[in-house]
């Protein structure tokens, strides 16, 4: 009985590690909706600013642009998270996720294959030793979207996407600012051949969907390892203690 309990912890943690460091992993191939293939729809309003609190900070949103986006999510940044400290700093509560996502060619040709994602707490940067990836990638059909809600439900939801899974935005291209202590004021991009310092897309988001979720092995693989060493932890605490 101690050698099954002590196996359930090893494989458990060996399952667990693994899915940890695996889960945000691109899969080579996925099945997607052909919706993932159409450019971004972006439509001129004529709006008035309105203003939302959160956090007890009072901000002034300036709709610009109605935009809906379909896309493939590749990275992604949670505002909230232990390692961001700059929305802290400058008393931005609104914008609660980054998501860096692509669509048309780079989705339908897999020209993620051998490229690397990762989100900084306003960027997302790509990168391959791969010449022939570099050049098969639309660097026009990946855009870094800072999302904003003052609404905990979609808030919440937001954040409950993953990397992998195939998504609709619909909502405002925005700007923002608050003067609370400082004045504080973020625009936001129009077009999607921009890059660099304010290439990114600044979305009041109205309405999120999720078409498909990503394949997830790694993820069942993570909470699977969780339940095993957990169970193993719990049965080697009820073991009759040896006596030798």
């Amino acid at each position: 009985m101690h050698g099954l309990v002590k196996w359930m912890m090893w494989g458990g943690l060996i399952l667990l590690a693994l899915g940890i460091w695996k889960q945000d992993d691109l899969p080579d191939r996925v099945g997607y909706d052909q919706v993932l293939l159409q450019e971004p729809e972006q439509t001129a309003i004529s709006r008035p600013a309105f203003t939302e609190t959160v956090g007890g900070i009072t901000y002034t949103i300036q709709p610009k642009f109605h935009y809906t986006l379909y896309g493939l999510v590749v990275s992604l940044h949670d505002a909230g998270s232990w390692k961001d400290y700059l929305h802290e700093k400058w008393n931005d509560n609104l914008n609660v996720l980054d998501l860096c996502v692509i669509w048309g060619r780079n989705v339908s040709e897999s020209a993620w294959r051998n490229i690397e994602f990762s989100s900084g707490q306003f960027t997302c940067n790509f990168f391959t030793r791969s010449s022939e990836a570099y050049h098969k990638f639309n660097q026009a059909q990946i855009s870094n979207n800072h999302l904003l809600t003052a609404n905990p439900d979609l808030a919440r939801r937001l954040r409950d996407v993953r990397i992998g899974d195939q998504i609709r935005l619909r909502g405002y291209l925005a700007e923002y600012s608050h003067h609370h202590s400082f004045a504080f004021k973020r625009g936001t991009s129009t077009v999607r051949t921009d890059t660099g310092n304010g290439a990114c897309e600044t979305l009041y988001v109205e309405d999120l969907q999720v078409l498909r979720r990503g394949q997830g092995v790694w993820g069942w693989l993570k909470w699977l390892g969780a339940i095993l060493l957990a169970t193993g932890l719990l049965g080697w605490m009820s073991l009759p203690v040896q006596v030798r």
